[in-house]
């Protein structure tokens, strides 16, 4: 999980465009997931955690700013947390995006970069949850979506002269930027490159001391490390499942029920005769004669329109009334006086003149009530059957309402109550690898995650098929593990934390030695360990990106070869401290230019990060321009607070 941080605060694209961007508010409406926007709520309101231009932003934006992008790190990962993502720098990297925003925009105004009432009354018409169903801006929506969201007008237009104005800046910057045709030569000559090398591999557990820590130094370590054995939130879920299926047979109707099922239904079982036809429509009855003369001489209708750039439609059953309605008495009559397989006499309807050949006729008898009386049982009883179970769902909710706890209402209707253990958001049962909630519980999982203890619901499981009773039973908030209860783990981390420290510097050594001149294996035969041998490795960039794009893992010298310098040697971590490596790249093969197509795209690739690097040059000479003062002390109270280790206000 602590990956999934780290890759998310890695991606900030080009200084502040990231919120810049006017669609962000449209999507956030639509998501209701406006937690980047002003709102009258959240924490130590009007305590500024920076100073922009002279321009506050206060501790709320920052609030909800962190919440935001929490609820998108959700996306990939259900178990994330607040406190993880504080952790891990993500009020720092939130706190900067406001600030590039911030930043923006005061330097248009200072420029008399305006963004005028007019065009912000055009954005906001333009926003799909301010429209009524005429796909219009209504005035009424508008409010009641502000309302619901707990968002101001003022604050709303507020953010999109941010936005736009974000924009005004931004894009003449970073679009329409071209590398020339020399580097983008040479850089499609890299595409196709190869790279060959050695890598020795450290692993911290060779290195790690053999005796265990004193209690002493693993509670000093735990104590440095405490985020690095956060629990997730867990949360037992009660529940209870009902079905059609395990209802009462309904009873049987009676003969008045069903006579009166047939009556309201008559028209469905009297005599039906309907014909399925191919016609073509024309302006004139000459021409309308033109083409029937034709397929009496042997073309088919089809060919006959073709050939006259018009189309012969193929229509479905009709009867003769639908056909009179959609087109007009006279041509329905012709139709129906016409024999399969023929045309019908040419007739006039306020579309033009109709040609129309009969392919098929459906007919069938009128059906008594006897003849259908098996049909309509069965439909009445399916009814019924409906009815009673929604009625016993309405009831449910009632009793809901009226504070009955989910037991009480699981045994009025027959229920079994069942208890999942401790769960975390993704489904996964918490410490029991492949163990997981049941299929009637995942549809709901994530509502469970969002309520209080004892606070039963009613939802569908398998929709019109089956209903669930839920509620909470148990919270574990996401906190440390106490140290009583990890030890072991806490041990294990300590050893190769301890052991990586001392295989970093022996990497470190073999490096300097190296560089002396020594190879990679007389470097690594003077750490006097039994370490695993050298391996010697070669990949061209073209397999390298297909693994890439193929979701394949690569390791991480491998790509590291890719970023360095022919005939030089670095050292590089392995995840979760497991150890290092020592990575030596002693030959790059350039590879050939096929085409001029990959020159091309090379230009265009290269233009568009070289747009992205002036976009961040300009965000960061904004930033000096207009003047930027953080307050630690407030930024730190927002963070604890977010945390959960802060006082409340």
């Amino acid at each position: 999980m602590i990956s999934i941080f780290r890759k998310f605060f890695s991606s900030k694209i080009g200084a502040g465009i990231a919120l810049a961007v006017l669609v962000v508010i449209a999507i956030a409406f639509a998501s209701g997931d406006i937690a980047g926007m002003r709102s009258s709520g959240g924490i130590a309101g009007g305590n500024a955690v920076a100073t922009v231009g002279g321009q506050d932003i206060d501790a709320a934006d920052l609030q909800q700013g962190a919440t935001r992008a929490l609820n998108r790190v959700k996306q990939q990962e259900p178990t994330a947390t607040m406190k993880l993502l504080v952790a891990q720098g993500g009020v720092t990297q939130v706190l900067s995006d406001l600030i590039d925003r911030t930043a923006l925009f005061v330097f248009g105004k200072n420029n008399n970069i305006v963004i005028s009432d007019r065009l912000i009354d055009s954005e906001i018409a333009q926003i799909p949850a301010f429209q009524g169903v005429d796909g219009k801006f209504d005035q009424n929506t508008f409010r009641q979506a502000l309302a619901q969201q707990g968002i101001s007008e003022q604050g709303l237009r507020e953010d999109i002269a941010h936005n736009m104005t974000g924009q005004v800046l931004m894009v003449p910057a970073t679009t329409g930027t071209e590398m020339s045709e020399y580097a983008a030569k040479r850089y499609a000559s890299l595409l196709n490159e190869t790279r060959s090398g050695s890598v020795a591999a450290l692993p911290s557990l060779l290195f790690a001391p053999e005796k265990n820590p004193t209690d002493k130094q693993l509670a000093a370590f735990y104590k440095n490390h405490t985020d690095e054995f956060i629990r997730p939130e867990r949360r037992s879920i009660r529940y209870a499942t009902f079905t059609q299926s395990s209802m009462k047979p309904p009873a049987a109707p009676t003969d008045a029920e069903i006579s009166a099922r047939y009556e309201s239904e008559k028209a469905l079982y009297a005599a039906q005769d309907k014909r399925k036809i191919t016609q073509l429509i024309v302006p004139t009855e000459a021409a309308a004669k033109a083409v029937i003369s034709e397929v009496e001489g042997g073309k088919s209708l089809e060919t006959a329109a073709r050939e006259k750039g018009l189309s012969a439609a193929s229509l479905e059953y009709f009867s003769k009334e639908e056909l009179s309605s959609q087109f007009s008495l006279e041509v329905a009559d012709a139709v129906f006086a016409a024999s399969v397989g023929k045309l019908a006499a040419p007739r006039k309807s306020p579309l033009g003149w109709h040609v129309v050949r009969v392919d098929e006729e459906n007919k069938t008898p009128a059906r008594s009530l006897a003849d259908v009386k098996d049909e309509l049982i069965k439909q009445i009883k399916e009814d019924k059957r409906r009815k009673s179970f929604m009625d016993m769902v309405t009831n449910v909710e009632d009793q809901f309402d009226n504070g009955a706890n989910l037991t009480e209402v699981a045994k009025a209707i027959g229920a079994e109550v069942k208890t999942t253990g401790a769960v975390t958001a993704d489904g996964n049962v918490y410490m029991k690898p492949g163990e997981t909630v049941s299929d009637d519980v995942k549809p709901v999982l994530a509502t469970a995650f969002t309520m209080e203890q004892e606070e039963p619901q009613v939802a569908p499981s398998v929709p019109g098929q089956s209903y669930i009773l839920f509620d909470v039973t148990e919270i574990a908030p996401s906190a440390p593990a106490p140290l009583k209860d990890i030890k072991d783990d806490v041990t294990m981390a300590w050893k190769l934390y301890t052991g990586s420290e001392a295989a970093k510097k022996a990497a470190l050594k073999m490096q300097g030695e190296i560089k002396k001149g020594k190879t990679i294996q007389q470097a690594m035969a003077s750490l006097d360990k039994r370490l695993p041998p050298v391996q010697q490795v070669s990949m061209s960039r073209p397999t390298l990106t297909a693994a890439l794009r193929q979701g394949k893992q690569v390791p991480p010298p491998v790509s590291l070869m890719f970023h360095m310098a022919e005939g030089t040697v670095k050292v590089q971590s392995a995840a979760q401290e497991r150890g290092w490596f020592v990575v030596q790249l002693k030959k790059i093969e350039p590879g050939d230019v096929e085409s001029d197509e990959m020159i091309k795209g090379a230009r265009r690739e290269l233009g568009r990060q070289l747009g992205e690097a002036y976009g961040a040059a300009l965000a960061k000479a904004i930033r000096a321009d207009v003047g930027v003062t953080e307050h630690p002390e407030a930024i730190a109270a927002v963070r604890d607070q977010l945390a959960g280790t802060g006082s409340p206000n």
